[in-house]
């Protein structure tokens, strides 16, 4: 099993941003903190049995966190949990809201990956995005993580920035890459409902839109996307994932999971679980998330009938959703997907049910089956076309 938590707070909203997050004073953050603490408590009792092989404790920005509540946090998951001694544990992190005491504090309590956002290494383009860093404050911390002892490190970057060019974005890929991260995730921007960038570039888009800078063209963000492998390769990345690369050895775990349909169990405001069969998502309203789970760390336990209060979205996964989830999900990692498995899931080989898409998408070269060993996977090609494949298993 894995574990999520969220941490729904953060310095500054950025422009792209559609994640649960906003910025709060102490006081707030504090009592989000006992609140998650109470739903750790409650939730425990459902799943306990379980060993927990991944946690990810993603946001909003978890470094905002002091070092006792991270502290706090951690002793009380493994409390509550029966934690994998080998347990893959990140934490993602801003550049410039990490401090010695908290990295600190991370080791002590035995996180051991750290996720930066650095997003570009562009000053311009991170005050386009609304970011609170400039590139030196990821270089202060990066360093900083590396002489606090943190040895598996992810950097996020992002593509197809305002104003970026294929040469700003291959800067940044040297950039990252020559700190020697263990792994480097890579995302191409997406416009998002509701945010301040749908209002400059989306379909929101205000009158006034034409003063901010121009997204690449087509052409020039499909340069960046083949760019991207072939210029990480040369520092020792391999793609092991749509978009992310890591040195042999540091794949995320707690991500292949997502895509093996591990299952998974969302801890905050907001986060999602995928538990026996059944998938919810917690509220989203921080009023009613702090009325229910508030007061359980002092009570010590609350019943199922409560905690699935604070559940919206409950939806029970069909045969027929599984199977698709599988192939579409499994389908995004390189090595693909095994009809030996589907077959240990399904009962059925996964011919039988999706060989014409399969036969079609080979064809175009696409995807490449092997009979041999039952394995199924994308092509180089068909990675670049992936969204186009991946949607006939829907």
């Amino acid at each position: 099993m894995e574990l999520y938590i969220h941490y729904p707070f953060c310095v500054k909203k950025c422009s792209y941003c559609d994640f649960l997050s906003a910025p709060a004073d102490e006081a707030q953050r504090a009592g989000y903190v006992q609140a998650l603490l109470g739903e750790i408590t409650a939730m425990s009792a459902f799943v306990r049995r379980d060993t927990v092989e991944t946690i990810f404790i993603g946001g909003g920005t978890p470094s905002l966190m002091t070092p006792g509540e991270l502290t706090m946090l951690m002793d009380t998951l493994r409390r509550r949990f029966f934690v994998n001694p080998d347990c893959e544990i990140t934490l993602e992190a801003n550049p410039g809201t990490l401090h010695m005491d908290f990295l600190r504090a991370m080791t002590d309590a035995g996180v051991n990956r750290l996720s930066l956002g650095l997003q570009s290494a562009s000053d311009r383009e991170l005050a386009c995005l609304g970011r609170i860093h400039k590139y030196a404050d990821f270089c202060k911390s990066f360093d900083m993580a590396r002489a606090a002892g943190i040895r598996n490190i992810n950097v996020d970057l992002m593509s197809a920035l305002p104003g970026q060019t294929l040469s700003s974005w291959e800067r940044t890929l040297k950039a990252a890459a020559a700190f020697e991260p263990e792994h480097i995730s890579a995302y191409s921007l997406i416009i998002e409902e509701g945010t301040p960038f749908a209002k400059l570039y989306g379909d929101e888009k205000e009158e006034n839109a034409s003063m901010a800078p121009p997204l690449p063209d087509e052409d020039t963000e499909r340069q960046m996307y083949v760019r991207t492998e072939a210029l990480l390769a040369r520092y020792g990345y391999e793609r092991y994932e749509i978009s992310n690369y890591a040195r042999p050895g540091f794949e995320c775990r707690h991500n292949i999971g997502y895509w093996r349909r591990v299952p998974y169990l969302g801890l905050g405001l907001g986060a999602s679980s995928l538990i026996n069969g059944r998938r919810f998502d917690n509220t989203r309203d921080m009023k009613k998330y702090i009325a229910a789970f508030g007061e359980t760390a002092i009570k010590g336990s609350v019943s199922e009938a409560e905690a699935d209060r604070c559940h919206e979205h409950i939806q029970l996964i069909s045969r027929e959703d599984a199977m698709a989830e599988f192939m579409f999900l499994g389908l995004r990692l390189t090595s693909g997907v095994n009809d030996r498995d589907f077959r240990k899931d399904f009962g059925v080989s996964f011919m039988e049910v999706y060989g014409e898409p399969i036969d079609r998408h080979c064809r175009e070269g696409l995807l490449n089956y092997i009979e041999a060993t039952g394995q199924l996977a994308l092509t180089a090609h068909g990675i670049d076309l992936s969204n186009y494949v991946l949607c006939d298993f829907l």
